[in-house]
């Protein structure tokens, strides 16, 4: 199916395959730093409880890989892409990176949280995280020593789901970019799209759980295969 570069309302969800080149890495990295820690001891409320000294290493070392990390040009792409229609693309991440928005990205949907963000686990209170964390650093609202990383464990929901499903209803493309497929519920978006009339294309580099369930795809790097889609839909030809 050939999809139109032509669409008033675009969703583009963005997952780890869109950092990747940007030194952050994926789940599924040999070697990477996911590999060195059991995700239910870091990932999880139970495991923040059991041991918040090993969650805040964890996420420090995130951290600090993110903020000496570069946006890309895919990340580039797409904050041009925003930035031309800014009230006709939404931008939703997986991702817990600032990359969009240190491209330039107004608006980005970060449903998983942020790692630049910390959270008082007693009041809710957020606020800024420093580079590196301390279990026992007082809440600037409550005072208590209850800051954790501004994330969504595994067992959370999501946040901004509702906003999500409105612009979700409203697309006439929906465009998911370095997703694994595997994760819900943003494994299920582009069902939700096209129960809604989107046309939906994936941009990967490679077929993803739920390629099937496209109308088209595309595969290669992010940083070449998403500038050529957005140099297509910007009317422009594709930078070389």
């Amino acid at each position: 199916m050939t999809i139109s570069t032509y669409a008033e309302r675009i969703v583009i969800l963005t997952g780890a395959g869109l950092s990747a080149e940007s030194g952050l890495g994926t789940f599924r990295d040999k070697d990477g730093l996911w590999t060195r820690y059991d995700l239910n001891e870091v990932a999880t409320p139970e495991g923040f409880a059991r041991n918040p000294v090993l969650v805040h290493e964890f996420y420090n070392a995130r951290r600090a890989n993110c903020l000496d990390a570069r946006p890309n040009a895919a990340h580039d792409a797409l904050a041009r892409l925003q930035h031309s229609r800014p009230s006709h693309v939404t931008l939703i991440t997986q991702n817990v990176d600032d990359l969009l928005e240190r491209a330039g990205a107004p608006a980005v949907i970060h449903m998983h949280g942020q790692l630049t963000r910390a959270l008082c686990a007693a009041c809710g209170y957020r606020w800024n995280a420093p580079r590196a964390m301390d279990h026992a650093a007082p809440c600037p609202a409550c005072n208590a020593p209850a800051t954790r990383p501004d994330i969504v464990w595994f067992g959370e929901m999501p946040y901004h789901m509702e906003r999500i499903d409105t612009a979700l209803q409203a697309a006439d493309l929906f465009v998911a970019i370095g997703t694994s497929g595997n994760v819900y519920p943003a494994a299920g978006f582009v069902q939700e799209a096209a129960a809604h009339g989107a046309q939906t294309l994936e941009l990967n580099l490679e077929p993803s759980a739920t390629v099937s369930l496209f109308d088209a795809a595309r595969f290669g790097r992010a940083s070449r295969i998403v500038a050529d889609w957005v140099a297509e839909i910007l009317g422009a030809p594709p930078p070389r």
